[in-house]
C-alpha cells in the first residue's frame, strides 16, 4: 500500500495563544488529522476525573459488550493477530520483554488515550488487541484504563472486562515504578512527551514497554509547512511537545506492526514497539 508523504502541519494560534500541530494520517484509509494542541506557558496537571455521564444504561452496556466481544473474535482469528504474536516472540523482541521485565513476574498495562470504544470502530479493535494479548501471555498482568471521553457505561464495560479504569487523569504522566507495558495507539504527539518527560531517567526507562505511533516517523517528519514556508522545529514554540520522544530516539529499538489486512489499517497503521536500552544519564541530552 503507497505511503502518501506526511508532514507536520503548523497551524494559526487561536485566540488563547495555543498551536495546532497536524500529522496526517496516511493511505486511503485517511481520516480526520489528529491534532495536538499546546498551550504556552501552561503544565498540565494531574486532575480527579468522572465520566460526565453518571448513569449506565443496561441496553448500551449489554451491546457494547457484545460489540467488542465480536471485535475480539474478529482479531483473535486474523492473520493480524498471527503476526502480532509471531513478532512478540521472537528473540530480539521477546528479549527486550524479559529485559524490562527485570526480577518481576508481570508487565503491568496501561492505555492512555483508547477514545470512545462505543462510537466507533478503531478504538475496539485496539482495546481488542489488548485484551487479547493480556490471554496469552502470562507476564501481562492487570490492566488499567483512561481516556476523558469514556462515558460511565463504556466504564463499567470496561470493568466487567478485567481492567480499571483510573479515576485521575494523569496527562500521560506515570512513573514507572515498576515495570509497565504502556498500551497507546494513535495518541497525541505531547501524551508520549509527556510519559517521557515523567520518566526521564535510565531506570524509569528501561521499566517501560511502548505500543503507541512510531518515533522514526516522528522523527522524519519534523518540519512544517506555514503559508508555504518551511518553519524549523527547534525554533518552534511547539517544539517542547516533541523534544523528548526526538532525544528518545538515539536510545530506542524500534520494532514496526504490520497492519497485514486494510480491516485492521486505521486502528494500527504507524504503530510500534519502542524499547529504551540506556546505560547511563549522559545518554539523556536532550540537545
Amino acid at each position: 500500500m503507497a505511503a502518501s508523504t506526511k508532514v507536520l502541519a503548523l497551524e494559526s494560534p487561536t485566540q488563547t495563544g495555543e498551536w495546532t500541530v497536524v500529522l496526517p494520517r496516511k493511505g486511503r484509509h485517511r481520516r480526520n488529522s489528529r491534532k495536538i494542541t499546546i498551550v504556552k506557558g501552561q503544565q498540565q496537571e494531574q486532575q480527579p476525573w468522572v465520566p460526565t455521564d453518571l448513569e449506565i444504561d443496561p441496553e448500551r452496556q449489554s451491546k457494547l459488550m457484545h460489540k467488542i466481544q465480536a471485535c475480539m473474535k474478529k482479531i483473535e482469528n486474523s492473520q493480524f493477530f498471527l503476526a502480532v504474536l509471531d513478532q512478540m516472540q521472537i528473540p530480539k523482541v521477546l528479549n527486550h520483554f524479559h529485559r524490562v521485565l527485570g526480577s518481576e513476574s508481570q508487565l503491568q498495562m496501561v492505555i492512555y488515550g483508547i477514545g470512545s470504544i462505543e462510537s466507533h470502530e478503531t478504538p475496539r479493535l485496539q482495546l481488542s488487541l489488548a485484551l487479547l494479548m493480556k490471554r496469552k501471555f502470562s507476564w501481562i498482568g492487570d490492566i488499567e484504563v483512561f481516556d476523558p471521553v469514556l462515558s460511565a457505561t463504556e466504564s463499567q464495560v470496561l470493568e466487567d472486562l478485567g481492567c480499571s479504569v483510573l479515576s485521575l487523569n494523569e496527562q500521560g504522566r506515570r512513573e514507572a515504578k515498576k515495570s509497565t507495558l504502556f498500551f497507546m495507539p494513535h495518541c497525541e504527539a505531547e501524551l508520549y512527551n509527556n510519559l517521557l518527560q515523567a520518566n526521564w531517567g535510565v531506570e524509569s526507562l528501561n521499566r517501560i514497554a511502548l505500543f503507541g505511533n512510531s518515533f522514526e516517523t516522528y522523527e522524519q517528519h519534523v518540519s512544517f509547512k506555514y503559508y508555504d514556508q518551511e518553519v524549523s522545529l527547534m525554533n518552534s514554540s511547539v517544539a517542547e511537545s516533541v523534544t523528548h520522544i526526538l532525544a528518545a530516539r538515539r536510545f530506542i529499538d524500534e520494532f514496526r506492526i504490520e497492519t497485514i489486512s486494510d480491516d485492521y489499517f486505521a486502528a494500527f497503521h504507524d504503530s510500534s514497539w519502542h524499547f529504551f536500552k540506556l546505560a547511563c544519564e549522559n545518554e539523556l541530552q536532550l540537545n
